[in-house]
């Protein structure tokens, strides 16, 4: 966990620490007396403290240092299969045209990448993937869709995310699951948490179909 963590209150209740990485942080401060959450998000992590518990910043800190020395633990990882076939990607060919390639290098590109969940947000079970190519950061749809599919695929901008549930999106979408990404009948609802690895797995839209 290297970096020196940048420790402040951002009220009575809650800290904010920079520095290590945000998930490896969060990671480390879930359970300690005191610490009611930990969120980490893309530049920082947000804990929120049980007032009455008494925790300081000088707490928080010395159990970070003695952490830095831990080997952290493998992460888990998730192979998503994905139909990148119309019309399960309504703008492959959109997104192809922005990168100046064919759409079977769009797909190729996207499945060859091994993602990381930076944080979760936006929606339930919506993970913010880290790694995408270069090539294929494009921007968001000018106008949202006011409705998109669960399990629908999207690229905008340094991410690629998967929309866990029905409802509205401005993200380019090229692909469809049908993992379930969020159930609320599961003991942990979200499929994603913070510092997954993620892999999608082209399948046709034959196959999706059954």
């Amino acid at each position: 966990m290297p970096g020196a963590p940048d420790i402040r209150w951002t009220s009575e209740r809650s800290l904010r620490i920079e520095g290590p990485p945000p998930v490896a942080v969060a990671e480390a401060l879930r359970g300690l007396n005191g610490v009611l959450d930990a969120t980490p998000t893309q530049n920082a992590t947000h804990l929120t403290l049980d007032p009455l518990a008494g925790i300081t910043a000088q707490a928080i800190a010395g159990r970070l240092s003695r952490l830095q020395r831990q080997t952290p633990p493998e992460p888990r990882v998730h192979e998503i299969p994905a139909c990148y076939e119309a019309p399960f990607a309504p703008d492959l060919a959109e997104v192809a045209r922005l990168a100046g390639m064919a759409t079977d290098e769009v797909i190729r590109l996207h499945a060859s990448t091994e993602f990381i969940v930076a944080f979760m947000g936006f929606a339930p079970g919506f993970g913010y993937l880290t790694g995408l190519p270069e090539a294929l950061r494009v921007p968001r749809l000018a106008s949202p869709r006011t409705r998109l599919e669960a399990g629908s695929v999207g690229i905008a901008g340094d991410y690629s995310g998967v929309y866990a549930l029905p409802g509205p999106g401005g993200w380019r979408i090229i692909a469809r699951t049908k993992a379930a990404m969020f159930g609320v009948e599961r003991p942990e609802p979200a499929l994603l948490r913070a510092g997954d690895v993620v892999r999608f797995k082209p399948v046709s839209a034959e196959a999706f179909a059954r």
